[in-house]
């Protein structure tokens, strides 16, 4: 699948806002800890893949009610689903000028009934994106930052109605950032999550 950048503008890719806060206090402080570490930019991404992969529960998984959606928030609770994951992730390598992604999956509800968008980032090495999924492994998904070839914790069945979207954003998607603003709990949000873009 062809990526397709939503901005020409690279810039835009390393910009901090609202949500991709790398700004933050948390998130300059975490990145420094990760990046004293790492002999380059690729170690540096991955270990900031790993963290945010292993050390933040995904919240479905825990079974942590709260909604996380800025990154330093994700940071600080130490809790998130996918989308706020990918916000963290993305303001960490954005914090060390990696070029970073925001992108989507449209997959089966795991409540069994429709569709729900799954967020990812992709990070920009070698002169290319690169897709990676810090949503947390469990039975069944075992996700790994790689630049050889997608380590996605999912593939999507379009005989489902399952796709990849290519778009790459430099923010998060207005109908995905609004359904995390406004849930007042986990629940509520998988009521609300969009099925499409």
């Amino acid at each position: 699948m062809e990526l397709i950048q939503a901005t020409a503008d690279l810039s835009a890719y390393l910009a901090a806002d609202e949500v991709i806060d790398h700004h933050h206090p948390v998130v300059r402080q975490t990145a420094e800890r990760l990046a004293a570490g790492a002999a380059d930019s690729y170690a540096y991404a991955r270990a900031a893949f790993d963290f945010v992969r292993d050390t933040i529960p995904h919240s479905q998984d825990a079974g942590d009610p709260r909604v996380t959606w800025r990154a330093s928030d994700v940071l600080i609770l130490g809790t998130g689903i996918c989308h706020a994951k990918a916000h963290a992730l993305a303001a960490l390598l954005r914090a060390e000028d990696i070029p970073t992604a925001l992108c989507y999956q449209r997959l089966t509800h795991d409540e069994g009934s429709g569709h729900c968008l799954h967020g990812l980032v992709a990070v920009r090495f070698r002169g290319a994106w690169h897709r990676q999924d810090p949503r947390g492994n469990k039975p069944g998904v075992d996700a790994r930052f790689s630049l050889e070839g997608e380590r996605l914790a999912w593939i999507p069945d379009p005989d489902a109605g399952e796709l990849d979207h290519p778009v790459l954003y430099a923010a998060p998607h207005p109908a995905v950032l609004n359904a995390l603003k406004t849930a007042p709990d986990r629940r509520h949000l998988w009521k609300t999550l969009p099925g499409t873009l």
